[in-house]
This record gives structure tokens, C-alpha cells and sequence, in this order.
């Protein structure tokens, strides 16, 4: 007989399927767009933006979305911000075109599974978790990830960036790991060299399923060329990615060539404005500020004279 706790678990779980109710698998594929984290003007989180870029998303046309990652500034988010982020993400997804992915890295074990459980009954498409900050070798790394996949019973993203530093998620672990765990065989690779090592893990498909890169996706029309399952960018120019994508798979190659030209321009400005990234939120019409809590955003009007005329050619290409 189960237990009064058990049974109430069993109906909090329930209750949360009913509220979310799993859909059919969807393709993990294309361009899964790593949403940025919305603030008030005091820096509280804004779930009401958070919700809205869901719907920006959908008119971008993009495959996917994660969340909370690196440029999500999930460093700085608490477990209550976190838990919240997720659930009103999954209520805002649901009936969307995107797929949903929900990241639930922690410092360590116990904190990565505790996101998980989480996550997991709240419905999403995948799961994906940057590595332990508090492991010291491979072998904790490891434990974390069999950890995890114990646990997990969707499709899951390893990102092998993130972690502790100087401790390096060797190629062979990740095929162990997809081995051992099916729905593991999903890969975000942002270790250097990228391309030879998202090389290396295409070599042992069907184990590794996926294999998509990050950094803001500046060798997308390479890896494209290579037969490589997607990448994962950050969200300010959301349908540029997506229609290079979609260009290039249709066979459109050039169109899709002199597009991501155009792209890389205000891709490189957030390295060289710092907010720029930020700035693009609010004036696409997706957050109502600039807030971050990684940075205080204050642009010179030289900066925004530089970020509008590069964003001045991709006007005719916006979708939302």
C-alpha cells in the first residue's frame, strides 16, 4: 500500500501532467534558440516577457527553445526564479510549434536532480545540463551525468562547456554516457576544437543522436555542410537563424550564405558592445528593459548609432 506522502506525490505529479499534458514527440533538430531571462526595472524577473518570447519565437520560426543556460544569466537566478522560469515556460509552449528544452545544471549532484525532477514533470521535449562547477575530475562529471540519467526519461543535451574549469568532457565519455542512457545521445559541444570534435561524435551516430554547437552559432553554414543537427544562439535575431536554416535546407544555399553574412555583423557586436544584446531585446519589441544582472546596460549613442546600422540591412529579413 503506498504511503499518504506517496499518494500525495502521485497526485501533485498528476496534477501537473493535467496542467501541461505531454504531446507528441517534436523534432531536435534546426535552430533551438537559447532564450535570454527578461528583468523588471528593479531586476526582479519579468515572467510576463518571459512568456511573451515564447510567442516571439513561434513568429520567428525557430525549431526550439532552452532555457535557463549561460546566456540566460542562469548564475544568477535562484531556485524559486528557476522553477517559475520553467513553468511558465512549459504553460507558454504548449500548442507551440518549438520545441522546449529546460535546463537543469546544478554545482552538483544533488542540485542538477533537483532541477531535473522538477523539469521533468512539467513535460518539456528535452532536458539539457551544463557540467558540475564543483567536480575535480572526469570521473565526477561522470556521476553527475549517470546521476541525471537515471533519472531523466526524455531526450537529454549534455553541454560540454560551463563546468569546472580544467576538467575536460572527453568525447568518449559522452559516448559511454549515450550508450549507457539512449535518450543521452544528445550533444550542445562548445569545447575547442568544435568542429572536429562535433565531427568525432557524428562518427558514432545512431548513439549520438544530435550534435549542435553553441557560441552563437558563427559556424553555422559549416557545420550545416557537414550534416550537423542544429545549433543553439542566443535570441535577439531568433528568425535570422532560423530562416538561414530553412534557406539552406531548401536548397538555397547562396540566400542562405549572404544572409548569415549580414547576421555575423550584429552577431560580432556583442563582443564589441557589451549590451548589445540587451539593447536588441527591447527594441525588437521582446522585453520592456534593458536590465541584466550580469551587467549594468548603458549604451554611449555612438554604440547605438553602430548597433542601427548594422541592423539597418537586416530589416527586410525580420519576422516579428
Amino acid at each position: 500500500m503506498p504511503t499518504r506522502r506517496q499518494f500525495l506525490g502521485s497526485m501533485a505529479a498528476g496534477s501537473l501532467c493535467a496542467r501541461f499534458s505531454f504531446a507528441a514527440p517534436k523534432p531536435l533538430r534546426g535552430i533551438f534558440i537559447i532564450l535570454a531571462t527578461p528583468y523588471t526595472e528593479n531586476s526582479a524577473m519579468d515572467y510576463e516577457d518571459l512568456a511573451a518570447e515564447v510567442d516571439f519565437m513561434e513568429r520567428c520560426g525557430v525549431h526550439g527553445m532552452v532555457w535557463p543556460q549561460m546566456a540566460s544569466e542562469y548564475t544568477r537566478l535562484t531556485r524559486d526564479e528557476r522553477f517559475r522560469g520553467m513553468e511558465v515556460l512549459a504553460r507558454a509552449a504548449k500548442g507551440k510549434r518549438p520545441a522546449l528544452v529546460l535546463g537543469v545544471q546544478g554545482p552538483n549532484v544533488d542540485a542538477a536532480l533537483d532541477y531535473a525532477r522538477y523539469a521533468e514533470e512539467l513535460g518539456p521535449d528535452a532536458l539539457i545540463a551544463i557540467p558540475p562547477t564543483e567536480a575535480h575530475s572526469l570521473g565526477d562529471f561522470h556521476e553527475y551525468y549517470r546521476a541525471l540519467g537515471r533519472l531523466a526519461k526524455r531526450p537529454f543535451f549534455i553541454q560540454t562547456t560551463g563546468g569546472a574549469k580544467g576538467v575536460v568532457p572527453e568525447v568518449s565519455l559522452l559516448l559511454e554516457l549515450a550508450k549507457e542512457f539512449p535518450n543521452f545521445g544528445y550533444v550542445k559541444e562548445e569545447y575547442v576544437p568544435v568542429v572536429q570534435r562535433m565531427s568525432e561524435l557524428a562518427a558514432h551516430r545512431p548513439a549520438i543522436k544530435g550534435v549542435f554547437s553553441g557560441n552563437a552559432g558563427i559556424d553555422l553554414l559549416y557545420e550545416m555542410r557537414l550534416g550537423f543537427d542544429g545549433t543553439m544562439p542566443g535570441a535577439p535575431y531568433a528568425d535570422l537563424y532560423a530562416q538561414v536554416w530553412d534557406l539552406y535546407h531548401s536548397g538555397e544555399q547562396q540566400k542562405a550564405r549572404d544572409l548569415f553574412g549580414k547576421l555575423l555583423l550584429m552577431i560580432n557586436l556583442d563582443e564589441q558592445i557589451p549590451g548589445a544584446r540587451q539593447y536588441m531585446m527591447k527594441r525588437r519589441g521582446v522585453f520592456k528593459t534593458t536590465v541584466s544582472r550580469q551587467r549594468q546596460v548603458k549604451l554611449s549613442p555612438v554604440a547605438i548609432q553602430e548597433i542601427e546600422f548594422n541592423f539597418e540591412t537586416l530589416r527586410l529579413y525580420l519576422k516579428a
